[in-house]
């Protein structure tokens, strides 16, 4: 069955009085493109959450989000002793070669200096621990994106099996119609032939009527894109059914369903078939429509 790119999945998890979340949006792209977002403190876990998201999603934008919230009754924050006193330091010394002693230093404005303060829960919790509680979570938000997208990709499913099928009536509709097609062309040349030599006392014989009307049979001959046509149908039917991930697949058999149906449409030399190559080819672009949200 097929899966739908867009999707959303969460998992919430608390460690060392910490509350964690984890957030995961897929939107549609061509391509795979992940953005993690991640705290200064958590950058380290990027490299052990990009495998799992590129073994859950081959396509899309997709966007992860982890957000911390410490515990109420923790302090909300470690400051770092050893880099402030190397970071004043360094600042007094310049103040003393610039000449600028007097001013003063905020610290506070300090503190919102990148690595000078950190969430105190960090400073306790063993890395590897803290990486696989995060890996957990990030399994948990993925299975919930992937039952999302699972159903949206059943209604996808649904709505390009119903164009499929459209299509399949057009067609049966213009095999029907095509052997009709020569008759038709045969009794109008036959009746103008007649009109026109009429007062001529000229007679055309039947074998120059017959050889003028297969000329026309042969140009107007749309079996072999009738064949072609059902054969991408089949396939396209069966690829619906099988592959989870058949966005590309999809929108190339599109392609080929379009070229055989404008074909048809310029061979065929009928009215009838002509409207009913229209309808056929607004079924073909729902389906190039619908497989840009296919993975």
């Amino acid at each position: 069955m097929i899966t739908s790119m867009t999707g959303y999945g969460d998992a919430q998890g608390v460690l060392d009085g910490a509350e964690f979340t984890v957030e995961i949006r897929c939107l549609n792209n061509r391509y795979y493109k992940p953005t993690i977002k991640l705290s200064e403190e958590l950058t380290q876990l990027e490299s052990e959450i990009d495998p799992l998201l590129r073994k859950a999603v081959s396509r899309g934008t997709l966007i992860y989000t982890l957000r911390i919230k410490p515990a109420e009754d923790s302090a909300q924050v470690q400051i770092n002793y050893s880099a402030m006193k190397t970071f004043l330091h360094e600042l007094r010394e310049m103040q003393r070669d610039v000449g600028f002693e007097g001013l003063g230093i905020d610290l506070a404005g300090l503190l919102q200096l990148p690595g000078l303060t950190r969430p105190a829960e960090y400073a306790q919790t063993q890395p590897d621990r803290l990486k696989d509680f995060v890996a957990d979570l990030t399994k948990k938000a993925l299975d919930a994106l992937t039952q999302m997208r699972r159903r949206e990709g059943q209604a996808l499913c649904e709505d390009l099996t119903c164009q499929g099928q459209a299509i399949r009536s057009g067609l049966d509709k213009i095999a029907q119609t095509a052997p009709d097609v020569v008759r038709s062309y045969q009794a109008k040349l036959a009746q103008r032939v007649s009109e026109l030599l009429s007062g001529a006392q000229v007679t055309l014989s039947e074998g120059d009527l017959a050889r003028e009307v297969a000329i026309f049979a042969e140009r107007c001959d749309i079996s072999e894109e009738i064949v072609r046509l059902r054969s991408h149908l089949d396939h396209f039917d069966k690829i619906c059914r099988e592959d989870s991930q058949a966005g590309r697949r999809l929108d190339f058999i599109a392609q080929e369903m379009l070229r055989e149906a404008n074909t048809i449409g310029a061979k065929a030399c009928d009215a009838i078939i002509g409207q009913t190559v229209i309808d056929i080819k607004t079924a073909i672009d729902r389906i190039k429509e619908q497989a840009q949200n296919v993975e």
